[in-house]
């Protein structure tokens, strides 16, 4: 970790997407280091689940890098697996299903508290930049099937019921890999301009 932030400080503005590539998405994930056939069978898993390619599965965070360089904390049991699928058919299918929702709740037929519609917003929100989590949707939004089988297969194959280990597994849909990258690369950036701001204070 110590090694990964200073380098993070010392990579120019120029080199930092290379530098997010190479040091964040590229390569196999710290939790899967020396089981490549594992960590291929747990891909396999979630690309069957949902009728995509397993090269559309990725590990992102802790799990990726074995620490969190935003917390600076190692990985550890108390961690999750973040897992990011990149599909723009799942993303359109998820999305077509909140389109739905979305006529009947502006024609008024359905009945939302002001907290689930701010909840609501938080998650379209993240739509709009091609990322989305159906587990993040509010309880009373009529999409139940939706969110609990999203739920109840990542719950499958968490804690000690999947390759990957006695962790819990979640998971959000990205619309595309570039979509991905600069949802990685915004956040590296963010790390940098705080680690450049921490050493200036001294």
């Amino acid at each position: 970790m110590e090694s990964f932030l200073n380098k993070l400080k010392e990579t120019s503005t120029e080199e930092l997407m290379d530098f997010c590539r190479k040091s964040v998405l590229h390569g196999t994930p710290w939790i899967f280091r020396d089981r490549e056939d594992e960590y291929y069978e747990f891909r396999k898993k979630i690309a069957q689940k949902f009728n995509i390619s397993f090269h559309e599965v990725y590990l992102t965070g802790s799990a990726k890098l074995g620490f969190s360089p935003h917390k600076k904390t190692n990985f550890s049991y108390e961690s999750d697996i973040d897992v990011a699928i990149v599909s723009s058919k799942l993303f359109d299918k998820i999305m077509d299903s909140i389109c739905e929702y979305q006529m009947q709740l502006r024609e008024a037929r359905r009945t939302v508290s002001e907290w689930e519609i701010r909840k609501y917003h938080t998650f379209l929100e993240y739509g709009a930049i091609g990322w989305m989590r159906p587990d993040h949707l509010p309880h009373s939004f009529q999409m139940k099937n939706l969110k609990d089988d999203w739920f109840d297969f990542f719950t499958s194959i968490s804690y000690g019921k999947s390759e990957v280990g006695n962790y819990k597994v979640s998971a959000g849909v990205f619309k595309s890999y570039k979509h991905l990258e600069q949802y990685t690369f915004s956040g590296i950036e963010s790390l940098k301009t705080a680690l450049n701001i921490e050493e200036d204070n001294g």
